[in-house]
């Protein structure tokens, strides 16, 4: 029998544009906890210390910021995004 891996999203988040995507089907599921796994999955994938110091947030602060059941502020998310190089849109249903 072979081996079952864990699957770690974050080995594929490599482009501005597989981060788009994940971000938005995790928005699509409308679902903020799936939302913050995801974000704190780009995150880990872009790496924590760079993030934390492009968005100007304690790196601490930042694995709390995205952790299950937290509530950040919509101003944290914000700025997560943005060091990310990624920005929230809507579009008509």
């Amino acid at each position: 029998m072979g081996t079952i891996h864990e699957f770690d999203a974050a080995k594929f988040l490599t482009t501005p544009e597989s981060i788009s995507e994940y971000l938005s089907a995790a928005l699509e599921a409308n679902n903020p906890e799936l939302f913050l796994l995801a974000l704190g999955d780009v995150a880990r994938s872009s790496g924590i210390k760079g993030i934390a110091e492009t968005s100007g947030l304690g790196r601490e602060s930042l694995y709390k910021s995205v952790s299950p059941g937290k509530k950040p502020r919509f101003e944290t998310v914000m700025r997560i995004l943005g060091s990310l190089g990624v920005q929230l849109t809507t579009k008509a249903r």
